[in-house]
Formats: structure tokens, sequence, C-alpha cells
């Protein structure tokens, strides 16, 4: 995975200079009227998010997407990963007509119907998964919603199947970038209990749930991805 990931950062290092702007969180009920919204940041990520996944994903099963926000993400992967279905989620009901906007639109068969998921909800729609996504979630809810999902990936996963995290984290033996300490800093004006999590912290934590981490990519733009397995 160490090769994979100086590939993947030597080939995007120019991508990365020009997206080195400050991030802005996006929100469901900030996007406008329409049932089909827009994250700018799907545009920009998704390509690259998809090259990780293609090394870490099962050949077949079913694969849910946590906090799907508009959708974007999961039509894009389903058409690049044909052979999976997915399985869209979000506790918005905003983000669950966008979602079935965009599926809607661009025909994807192999996409399922959203469902409402609340991550700190006890009980879940979803009793199974082959994988799991959460794509820029963990810095834009409180921390008891990544212990959530560390406890019910660790029930819905089989032995060895993983779980994705994307987004901005720090490391403590790593510099923190400034655009990275300035979005932080952003997100807690916003509300004190968002923000950028340690790395550490959330190996941690899913080490209590029987999930370890397996690989560390740098992505552009300063984020990293973050894949676990089910012990």
């Amino acid at each position: 995975m160490a090769d994979a990931s100086q590939t993947i950062a030597d080939s995007l290092a120019s991508r990365h200079d020009a997206m080195m702007t400050e991030p802005r969180p996006w929100l469901i009920n900030e996007a406008g009227t329409e049932a089909r919204r827009h994250a700018p940041a799907t545009l920009r990520n998704r390509q690259v998010i998809a090259q990780v996944l293609r090394d870490i994903l099962p050949d077949s099963g079913m694969v849910l997407e946590i906090a799907s926000g508009s959708g974007e993400h999961v039509v894009h992967f389903a058409q690049a990963f044909p052979h999976l279905q997915w399985q869209p989620s979000d506790c918005e009901p905003a983000a669950l007509h966008s979602i079935a906007a965009w599926t809607a639109e661009t025909g994807t068969a192999n996409v399922l119907p959203p469902v409402l998921i609340d991550v700190e909800q006890e009980a879940w729609p979803v009793r199974h998964a082959d994988a799991i996504l959460c794509i820029n979630m963990v810095h834009i809810s409180p921390w008891s919603a990544t212990l959530a999902l560390l406890r019910h990936t660790a029930a819905l996963l089989p032995a060895g199947a993983p779980l994705y995290l994307y987004g901005p984290f720090v490391r403590h033996d790593v510099m923190t970038a400034e655009s990275n300490m300035a979005f932080d800093a952003s997100l807690k004006a916003r509300n004190p209990a968002w923000g950028l999590r340690d790395v550490a912290d959330v190996d941690a934590a899913a080490a209590e749930c029987r999930i370890v981490r397996t690989g560390l990519i740098e992505m552009p733009a300063n984020n990293l991805s973050l894949v676990y397995r089910r012990a």
C-alpha cells in the first residue's frame, strides 16, 4: 500500500498545487432548492478517490456509503464499479432527494434507493455490507458520530472487509498545512463539536471495535484516504 500511496501522490502533485485553497464545509441545506444538489468538491476528488477504491473494494457484493450528501459520488462510483451494488444513505431528507434525482438522471442501475441513516441511531436499516465508504463526514460531525460509525462497521462488515474514510485529518508526526488549520478553526467556529480529527485517535477508536487501519494515502488538497479492515 505504501508504493501505491507514493504513486498516486506523485502522479497528482501538479493537481495538488492547483487545489490548495482553503476548503469550506458543504452543507445540503445551503445548496439551493432544486432536488438535484451539487457539491463542487465531488468533481475535484471523485476520480482520485476511485483510483484508491480500485485497490480495496471487493470483487462482488454491496457497498454502503454513509453520508452520501448530494449523491454525485455514489453515481460516479457505481458507474466506475458496475460489478458492485451501491447503497447510498444520509441523515438529511434533502440529501436523499438529491441522491434519487442524480440516480434517475444518470440512469445508474446498480444504485439502490437511498436510505435514511443517522449514524448515532442504534438501529440501521442496513444489516450487512461488503464495504463501507464515508467521505467528508468525520470532520463535519461530532466525535460521537465517528465512534458510532466504527461500532456499526464492526457489526455490518465481515472479517477482512474494508472501511474507507476520506477527508482532512491531522497527524502528530506531520505538520498540518495552514489551509487545514484555517479550515479546522472555521469548523469549530461554526460548531465546537466539529473539527479535524487526529488519525491516531481514529486508529485507537477503531482498534476498540476490532478494526485495523491497513492504509494511509495522501491525496490532493491535504486530504487523506484511510483504509481500515474488520479484523
